[in-house]
């Protein structure tokens, strides 16, 4: 049974980034999805949640592409899911998540502190990230406050994305006087597919053109635009109309 006790003690648990509501009681438990590569670590979540009466897992899944697979077939109100795992992923495995079962709220529960990981988990649809340091108590609490509508961010991960966002606007307020750098016409197309949440090996495909060359053509338009992130990128090809994303 994994243990996710051992955080620091004292720290606060995931951060709500909405107004917390007064929900009645519910007539009937939050269906959950288990989606982690490890198999000790699923069975020990479906022990901790079927402690609690409001909460039942009605599957697992030891990957992204299975996960897809039974949202389908389960159709469950909250998937929580490991970012990293073998054959699909689960951020890409989000945006196909939410096409099967558009109802499913995503939460992200990983031992990954990347603030890259965060931005494209939120950008694919997550709507929580949580650290496997938070503690049991936690895990649950995080799953009725995102069934009831709630964002949950574990703390360290919130701290981060706010001190990137406070970064973005002072870079942007730094260029605001410069011209808009001219990008070419096969940059703007891989920054629009890039937009759409496609990752380099799709975008290749869907261009015709190998993923190094995608790789090349992202590193030039963020060398460009001096921005440093894919995400970072996107905000300002909108903000700035070099493109429009319906």
């Amino acid at each position: 049974m994994p243990d996710f006790d051992h955080g620091a003690p004292g720290a606060r648990g995931p951060v709500p980034y909405d107004v917390p509501e007064v929900s009645p009681a519910r007539p009937e438990p939050i269906r959950v999805l288990v989606v982690d590569d490890h198999a000790l670590f699923r069975r020990g979540l479906e022990i901790v949640l079927a402690q609690e009466e409001d909460i039942q897992v009605i599957g697992e899944a030891g990957d992204g592409a299975e996960a897809v697979e039974k949202a389908a077939d389960l159709l469950p109100d909250i998937v929580l899911m490991d970012v990293r795992m073998p054959r699909r992923g689960g951020i890409e495995a989000c945006t196909s998540i939410k096409e099967v079962a558009p109802s499913a709220k995503i939460i992200m529960l990983t031992i990954s502190d990347e603030e890259a990981d965060l931005y494209e988990a939120i950008k694919a649809g997550a709507t929580g990230y949580l650290l496997k340091e938070i503690s049991t108590d936690e895990v649950a609490t995080a799953i009725r406050a995102v069934a009831d509508g709630q964002s949950q961010i574990s703390p360290s991960m919130a701290s981060k994305l706010l001190t990137e966002f406070k970064s973005m606007i002072q870079r942007t307020d730094e260029r605001r006087l410069l011209p808009a750098p001219k990008l070419t016409d096969r940059e703007l197309e891989v920054l629009k597919l890039v937009a759409t949440g496609l990752n380099n090996r799709d975008i290749a495909k869907q261009l015709f053109i190998s993923e190094n060359t995608v790789k090349n053509h992202v590193r030039n338009i963020l060398e460009k635009l001096q921005l440093h992130s894919r995400m970072e990128a996107v905000v300002y090809a909108m903000r700035e109309k070099i493109l429009e994303i319906r």
